[in-house]
């Protein structure tokens, strides 16, 4: 049984203009703990990104709305480019240890969540937000 959840995704620094809107993304199923989350959300990651690889479709074009959101975001870009299928152990193996190494930091709602073994809150409509926290180094 799949599981939709609705994703921000934020950077600190200057945010320009509007907020981004949720990004649904299905799951395989509802992930019960923030590993299992983190875990789900990569081999879709993974798997999107070379299901595009296979189709050719590793730069796709932009509509308007979509260069308006990553102007907000500070860069425009078309995305993944050509180079090796994504490998899902070592997608995984990364996102885990940069949640780990205080890259980015995830809240369910209002509520931070700081441990891989912590239980999500679920409940009706909420929202996952992801804030990357890497800042512009000299």
């Amino acid at each position: 049984m799949s599981f939709t959840i609705y994703v921000h995704m934020k950077k600190l620094g200057k945010q320009k203009g509007t907020a981004l809107q949720p990004h649904p993304f299905v799951l395989d199923e509802k992930p019960k703990t923030l590993r299992q989350l983190l875990i789900g959300l990569t081999k879709l990651g993974v798997r999107q990104y070379n299901e595009r690889k296979d189709k050719g479709q590793i730069l796709e074009y932009l509509t308007r709305e979509e260069i308006q959101e990553q102007a907000v975001r500070g860069k425009i870009s078309f995305g993944l480019q050509d180079g090796a299928k994504a490998v899902e152990k070592q997608a995984i193996e990364n996102t885990l240890q940069c949640f780990e190494d205080g890259i980015y930091r995830l809240f369910v709602g209002e509520e931070e969540l700081t441990k891989l073994s912590q239980m999500i809150p679920w409940t009706e409509n909420r929202i996952v937000t992801f804030v990357k926290l890497t800042m512009l180094s000299g």
